[in-house]
């Protein structure tokens, strides 16, 4: 067999900080060993893919076989004078991929910079920031079935994208290993810079019609720096919360009650909500729940004090998500998955 199966403390591998530990673990650098994954993975109840970490709330003790992506390599699919397409393997990192890609002269994903996780796992959480998602930029994808063993392309239609959702938050986990995804990068590239806080930018607003992808890039790098604390520093995972979409009266209700009310009007007449206006509202923006609190710069992002585990943040999320219902009667949803002993269940 060539691949080694061990124990490992996944404290490190996963952006929160959460103490965990995997009894059964091994790393995946080459789809040369993916009909051996398969094969390894019968013995096991369960099976998670593990990229970045930076997604997922870690139980204490990991009975499945976590499989660690690091397959790396990026390269031109086709070239024609409307669009490039590229792929990129599983294991890129997501933000030195959008830097690549950017050198290269293949602009579009700039909006997308410093999002944390890896390129594999991108997809599955349709990523977006500042006015871009995913599947606005993306073209294919190749995975492996982890039982039948086989390699198949997909679609965007086939991976069923919506709002920080695919195909593969809804399927069985642990079948589907992503390997190379693909995006479109069109020659006649137009910025988006219609979010707030990038139409406030001084650079942006001086370079006005003639703005380059790069200077998107540096402000998003720049505003993103400015909100959001360094994972390396204090353990988070980003944006824990989703933004909820709410109906056209359900939002005229709360905007009644809060004037102040942060929303953005959506397709068909619906308007999504600023959780994080909704929890700081609720009082929670710097709050601190035992070794778990709320960062003080940006009420979406729940951070690790030091020590903490699974527990610990569920519980802050679920105090979260009491008061703002009690308040304005919407339910938030939480963006990370949660990893324990219910993968089995699924």
């Amino acid at each position: 067999m060539l691949l080694q199966i061990t124990h490992q403390d996944l404290t490190s591998l996963n952006t929160l900080g959460l103490r965990a530990y995997a009894n059964a673990f091994l790393r995946y650098d080459s789809h040369a060993h993916l009909s051996e994954l398969s094969d390894v993975a019968c013995d096991y109840p369960a099976v998670f893919i593990l990229g970045g970490g930076s997604n997922v709330v870690l139980a204490p003790a990991l009975d499945c076989l976590v499989i660690k992506v690091e397959s790396r390599g990026i390269a031109i699919v086709s070239e024609t004078d409307r669009e490039v397409i590229v792929e990129a393997y599983a294991g890129e990192v997501w933000h030195d991929f959008v830097a690549s890609c950017l050198a290269q002269g293949w602009n579009g994903l700039e909006n997308l910079a410093l999002i944390p996780g890896t390129v594999g796992a991108a997809p599955v959480q349709n990523i977006g920031a500042y006015g871009v998602e995913l599947d606005q930029r993306f073209h294919s994808l190749v995975v492996w079935d982890m039982a039948t063993k086989q390699l198949l392309e997909m679609s965007a239609a086939d991976c069923q994208f919506s709002y920080r959702n695919s195909f593969f938050k809804r399927a069985e986990p642990g079948r589907w290993l992503i390997v190379k995804v693909r995006f479109s990068f069109k020659r006649d590239w137009q910025p988006v810079i219609d979010y707030p806080d990038l139409q406030q930018h001084p650079v942006l607003q001086k370079a006005g019609a003639s703005v380059m992808a790069s200077q998107i890039f540096d402000a998003v790098c720049e505003i993103r720096r400015k909100k959001l604390p360094d994972s390396s520093v204090m353990g988070n995972a980003g944006s824990f919360f989703k933004n909820p979409v709410v109906s056209g009266d359900v939002f005229s209700d709360i905007k009644a009650r809060f004037p102040g009310l942060v929303a953005y009007p959506q397709a068909g007449g619906d308007y999504k909500l600023a959780a994080g206006w909704l929890i700081d509202q609720a009082g929670w923006k710097g709050r601190r729940l035992g070794p778990v609190g709320v960062h003080e710069r940006q009420a979406l992002v729940l951070v690790n004090h030091g020590g903490a585990t699974a527990h610990d943040i569920e519980s802050l999320a679920d105090a979260i998500r009491i008061d703002v219902a009690d308040r304005f009667g919407v339910r938030l949803d939480q963006e990370p998955v949660i990893v324990d002993d219910r993968l089995r269940d699924t």
